[in-house]
């Protein structure tokens, strides 16, 4: 099953693991790449979704992000990597032609949100026009989720 190569990385109780992309590569890349069959990635929301529950269900945090920016912030941020010798390492061919593709994905991640929005494992669409605000905001949702679900309950006064 596709979710297993995740499974094999989820941490044990305490600890953390950050995926980067993940599981959602079914219903987006997968999709718009025309590298799955249709029956296979419409099914894999349902997946996911159970996959989720129980993860949370067994106390398991989980904190999804998607990372916004407009096409034009991706398309400077592009040629910047282009022209940066330290950072030309990050840009190939399948980021232009991805990038040709951007309507097929913005589809694909609006029936994502719409089909994996749930309760348990709420989506947080994070404004990432300016890097550092993405980052802060990823940030400070993890520290108060953290602090929410670590928490110890308050005693009753008398």
């Amino acid at each position: 099953h596709f979710l297993w190569r995740f499974w094999k990385h989820l941490p044990p109780r305490g600890q953390i693991t950050i995926f980067d992309r993940s599981w959602y590569g079914r219903v987006l890349v997968e999709r718009v790449e025309r590298l799955t069959p249709r029956e296979v990635w419409r099914a894999a929301y349902d997946e996911i979704n159970a996959f989720e529950e129980g993860l949370v269900r067994d106390g398991s945090i989980l904190l999804k992000f998607w990372m916004h920016l407009s096409k034009d912030e991706q398309l400077r941020r592009f040629r910047e990597r282009e022209s940066n010798p330290f950072k030309r390492w990050k840009i190939g061919v399948e980021d232009w032609r991805n990038r040709r593709r951007w309507g097929k994905y913005v589809e694909a991640a609006e029936e994502m949100f719409d089909r994996t929005d749930t309760a348990r494992a709420p989506w947080r669409l994070v404004e990432s026009e300016y890097k550092w605000v993405g980052r802060i905001k990823v940030m400070r949702e993890t520290a108060d989720a953290l602090h929410a679900a670590t928490r110890s309950p308050r005693k009753k006064r008398r």
